[in-house]
Formats: structure tokens, sequence, C-alpha cells
């Protein structure tokens, strides 16, 4: 699945053909390279994206036990976005951070070297914004490093089946691979979950995924300012960048809502619109439903404008009860009900115990892995998930039904050449004379 194939995938062939490729990774697990910690049981750390999100996660990767972990190299196209990261990770963690003056590097390939700077056994953390997630992948799989990726994984389609494409030759390499669906890592949530495909609430015929809070502002463009540059800076304002915040940040519900089902969705219908210029060239609420292949259904929402109920939280309904998979993003507090009326005396099972950080357990998983040599790697599902996200939000900016096979194969992209981007390329969406971003058109954007 490359993204100059002319030949079309359908949902079964491509599903069919992933799970083969995950099957036969396994059988391989055993004869393929070891790739494992050095002799001392240390592994570096490079970091490429230097904000709050990659910074975050390093300070994850320390929690962890098991051995030492050390960050060696940092990646960022700003020095200051370096500089502020690197002077937070020192004066928290001072026997824990390594990195030297020649191993701070800027620029749109300060990827590449960052990733040299490593070797076998290592980790690099890509938490750049998704428009350059799937190149960078690419060249730490072919330089054969174990990679943790952040969410989301690629803006369009054909960015996405580079991701695939990468994740393949991942499983191949015997590499482990963690992504930034930490949820996944949560035992509250991983409890309720394995309860509803035991049966717990019968057949589930409906999801419901609520992520619905205040706005993420955009600033108006000083006139003297590179216009790619100010794009980047506030890239979770533009689609091309971020891949909008339907997918980079909803894309968690949206695994976490198709993980209690089962399966992927093979169909999508949604309606949004921007009420508020400030969104950058997003819309800032969405409606999406989404098809499984039985006809159940999943109802996307995400909202993000002031003034309005908020709420953060994901529910499955079956034949016989209803499941709240989450009640806020800091405290999940699981429930099952013997009906779809979610009171008290209908309850039949709540989790109990306080839930573990799963930004800490998705990083001890992933370095015992390294450290044992143990299966791990989570690529071609974050690559599936963003299929389903895209999905939905190609139906919500173009107004059209977008089927699983659409979605895949399209070949609409944001940006045709984002490996040769420099600051001299000229910005993928332009400011109208009023200084707002246009945003999608439903039944004139085309994203399909």
């Amino acid at each position: 699945m490359s993204n100059t194939t002319k030949k079309n995938t359908s949902r079964r062939d491509f599903l069919k053909d992933t799970s083969r490729l995950a099957a036969t990774a396994a059988l391989a697990a055993g004869i393929a390279p070891c790739i494992h910690a050095s002799s001392d049981n240390n592994i570096k750390l490079a970091l490429v994206g230097c904000g709050g999100r990659g910074t975050g996660a390093v300070i994850d990767a320390f929690s962890t036990t098991g051995g030492p972990v050390q960050l060696y190299a940092m990646a960022d196209l700003f020095e200051n976005r370096l500089k502020s990261s690197l002077k937070n990770l020192i004066d928290k963690f001072p026997d824990k951070v390594d990195v030297a003056p020649d191993r701070q590097f800027l620029g749109f390939d300060a990827y590449r070297q960052a990733i040299d700077s490593l070797s076998p056994g290592d980790v690099v953390l890509l938490t750049t914004h998704a428009a350059f997630r799937p190149l960078q992948f690419e060249y730490a799989v072919q330089k054969g490093l174990n990679v943790f990726a952040e969410k989301s994984f690629a803006p369009d389609a054909p960015a996405t089946r580079r991701w695939l494409k990468a994740a393949h030759e991942s499983e191949k390499k015997n590499l482990k691979v963690g992504v930034g669906f930490m949820w996944r890592h949560s035992q509250a949530r991983q409890e309720v979950i394995r309860r509803i495909h035991d049966g717990a609430i019968g057949d589930v015929h409906t999801l419901r995924i609520y992520r619905v809070h205040g706005p993420v502002y955009c600033p108006k463009r000083p006139k003297d300012t590179n216009e790619l540059e100010f794009q980047l800076r506030h890239a979770t304002r533009f689609n091309w960048a971020s891949s909008g915040f339907f997918i980079d940040w909803h894309c968690h519900n949206v695994d976490v809502a198709c993980w209690a089902k089962g399966a992927w969705p093979v169909s999508a219908q949604g309606f949004g619109s921007r009420c508020y210029p400030q969104a950058g060239n997003l819309f800032d609420h969405y409606t999406v439903e989404y098809t499984y292949p039985d006809g159940a259904k999943l109802f996307a929402f995400s909202r993000h404008m002031k003034g309005c109920w908020e709420t953060y939280s994901d529910y499955a309904h079956g034949t016989r009860g209803s499941a709240v998979i989450m009640t806020s993003l800091a405290r999940p507090k699981p429930k099952i009900y013997k009906s779809s009326n979610m009171v008290e005396d209908e309850l039949t099972w709540k989790y109990e115990k306080p839930d573990c950080n799963p930004y800490h357990a998705e990083w001890q998983t992933l370095l015992d892995a390294i450290r044992h040599n143990k299966p791990h790697n989570e690529a071609r599902r974050a690559g599936e998930a963003n299929i389903a996200a895209l999905m939905g939000r190609m139906a919500t900016h173009t107004g059209q039904f977008v089927t699983w096979d659409q979605a895949l194969n399209s070949n609409f992209q944001f940006v045709e050449d984002i490996d040769n981007m420099t600051f001299d390329t000229p910005a993928p969406i332009h400011e109208g004379p009023d200084g707002i971003y246009p945003a999608p058109q439903p039944g004139i954007t085309n994203e399909i």
C-alpha cells in the first residue's frame, strides 16, 4: 500500500492483508534481529518535536522502571521551542538528560540528524505535527530504530498509506513501536471493554463519544511573518499541518469505540461548520455518524466553543444493557448497567480501583518489550484508526457519504512534496483579505 500505487484496496482486502502481516510478523519475531537495549541496559531517546506533547512524552518515559533511560538528542524547527523544552527537562531531571550542543538539531531535516545519533535498541520520539509523521516514521524504520509516535499519524489518505507501508516494514524488522493511544493501556478501560467483549451488555448496537469543550483560538498573522512559519507555529489550527482537531484530538475516542465494538466502520456521514473565525481553517464543531459492518452505529460529537455544555466521555449500548467507558479524561470510572437507562438502580458493575497512569503504562510496556525482546508494535492499528477518523473528517468537510474504501484509496493530498518543504515553500493555505483563513465548504470542498 504505497502512496504511489494506482490499484484500489478494498476494506475487506485491507483488513485481511493487515491481519496476515501481523501474524507473519509475530511468527518472525523469534528469528528477526533482536532490537533490544544496550549491554548496560540503557535506552537513549531522541526527541523530534519539542513542544508540550513531546516534552511530556519524555517525562513519561523517565517514569519507567527496569533500567536507565536518557534523553540524548533533540530536534525541532524552532530554536526557542527546543531550548525551552531542554531547560524544563534539565531542571526536573538533570541526571537523565545529556543533550550536548552538537546533538541539538534545527530545521526541516533535523529529524534525520537526531535519528542518526541513536543506535539499535534506542527510541526516537516522533511528536511533531501529523504532516511530518509518516516521512519521519519511514526514516526511523529504515534506520532500524524503535519508535514512540504521538497521534495523530497523518493528515490525508496518501500520507496514511505511507504510514501503513512503514508499519509493515517495522513489523518485518521486529521493531518495537508505541503510539500515543494511551487509553489502550488504561486498566479501567481494559476491564470494561473486556466485559463488553464477554457479552455483559449483549450485542453492541450503538456507541456515543464526546469531546466538547472550549476553543483553541488562531491569532491574526502579523503581516511581517512568514505565512508557512506562522501556520507551523499554530499547527493545531490548520488541517494540513495537524490533520485538524477532529482527527488530532478525537481520534482517541474513535479508537476506543472501535476497540469496544471489535471492528472498524465501513462508512461515515457527518455535519459541521465554523461558527467563529478564530478556529483557524478548521470547523469548530463536528457530528459524525459511523456505520459498522453489522449495521451498528457510532455517533461522534466534537465541539470547541465557549459557553456550551462540556463533556469528555464515551458510552456503549447493547441488546442487554449499556456501559460507561469513560466518565472524564482524568477519571474514566467505567460502569455497566442492565439497561440503557444509566441510573443507580440499573447498575450491575463499576470499576472500583484507582486507574493506573496510562501515559506511564504505555511507556513501561514499550521499554519492557525492548529490553526483553517481546513483540510490541502498535503502528498498524494506529494507521487503521487514522483511516477511521479521516473518514469522518472527509464526510463532514465535503458533505458526502464516505466509505472506508474511499477514505483509504483517496488521492487527495494537502501537500504533495512534504519531504522537501522549507520556509521558502508557499503555505498550503492562504488567509483571506480580512485576515481570516477559509474553512471547508460542504458540497464544494474536495478531500476524497
